[in-house]
Parts: C-alpha cells; structure tokens; sequence
C-alpha cells in the first residue's frame, strides 16, 4: 500500500505575488506592512526574496 502525500500547508506563489514582491522589494516597502498586503509571514517573504536573490524591506542604519 503506497502512503498518501501530505497536503502543501502554505499556499503556492504566483507570478502575481512574485511580482508584487519585486517592486515592493525595489520601493524598499517595510515587510511588516508587506506581510500584510501579501497576506503571508514575514519570515516567508524574506525566505522567498533571499531565494529569488533580492532583499526586501528597509535596512536601519546605525550612526
């Protein structure tokens, strides 16, 4: 008897939301507000902006 395959507990990306990310990503959009509009975690989306080679979000600068 084969086992069964587990259901995805994620939804899959789109190009839709690949595309979304990028120019959010370009804006420099903060990725609490971006988690938000995606409507995914923030760890998913720095995950899958690390993936895809860009950064997302604003980096603070210390003085």
């Amino acid at each position: 008897m084969a086992k069964k395959r587990k259901k995805r507990s994620y939804k899959a990306w789109t190009k839709d939301d690949l595309k979304a990310l990028r120019q959010h990503s370009r804006a420099k959009t903060p990725v609490a507000q971006l988690s938000k509009l995606l409507k995914r975690t923030e760890a998913t989306i720095r995950m899958k902006a690390y993936a895809l080679g860009f950064s997302v979000g604003h980096r603070r600068r210390m003085a």
